[in-house]
C-alpha cells in the first residue's frame, strides 16, 4: 500500500494541470455561442432578393389571385402540394428540365395590402439553393399578371 501512495505522490504533480485542463474544456463546451445582436437583421442582398420576388396586383378578392397563383404554377408544370386559403399560402414543386433529376420547390403568399391590392410574393428554391435570379420571378409575375388579367376580362 505504501508503493501505492508513493506512485501516486510522485504522479500528482501531473495528474492536477491535467485534471484542471480537462475540467476548464468541460466547462468551455457546455458554454453556447452567443448570437450577434443582428442575427435577425435582413441584409442589403435579401432586402434586394424581397423586392424580386414581390409584387403588389391589382386583384380586390384574395380567393381569385390564390386560384390565379395555382393555376399559373399548373401551368408552369408544378403540381401543387399544399394551398392554404387562411393563411394565403400555396407551395408547389417540379422537376427542373433538362434532366429531371432537379427539384424545384415554390412558395407563394397572398395577402391583402389595401382594398383592392394584394401583395403576392414567390419565393423559388433550386435543389435547396434559393434562387436569385430577377428574371425567373418577372416570368413567374408576368404570366401572373397575363392569368388575373383574363379572368378579369
Amino acid at each position: 500500500m505504501k508503493r501505492f501512495h508513493a506512485a501516486v505522490r510522485r504522479k500528482a504533480p501531473f495528474f492536477a494541470p491535467a485534471l484542471l485542463l480537462a475540467a476548464t474544456l468541460l466547462l468551455a463546451a457546455c458554454n453556447a455561442p452567443q448570437p450577434g445582436p443582428d442575427i435577425l437583421a435582413p441584409t442589403e442582398e435579401q432586402t434586394k432578393l424581397r423586392s424580386f420576388q414581390s409584387r403588389t396586383l391589382e386583384v380586390a378578392d384574395r380567393q381569385v389571385a390564390l386560384r390565379a397563383v395555382m393555376a399559373v404554377l399548373q401551368d408552369l408544370g408544378f403540381i401543387i402540394e399544399r394551398a392554404n386559403e387562411q393563411l394565403g399560402l400555396v407551395t408547389a414543386a417540379r422537376f427542373a428540365e433538362p434532366n429531371f433529376n432537379d427539384l424545384v420547390a415554390v412558395t407563394v403568399t397572398v395577402r391583402a395590402v389595401d382594398a383592392g391590392h394584394m401583395l403576392v410574393r414567390a419565393n423559388a428554391v433550386h435543389n435547396n439553393r434559393p434562387v436569385v435570379d430577377p428574371e425567373t420571378y418577372q416570368r413567374f409575375f408576368a404570366a401572373l399578371e397575363r392569368s388575373l388579367f383574363l379572368t378579369k376580362g
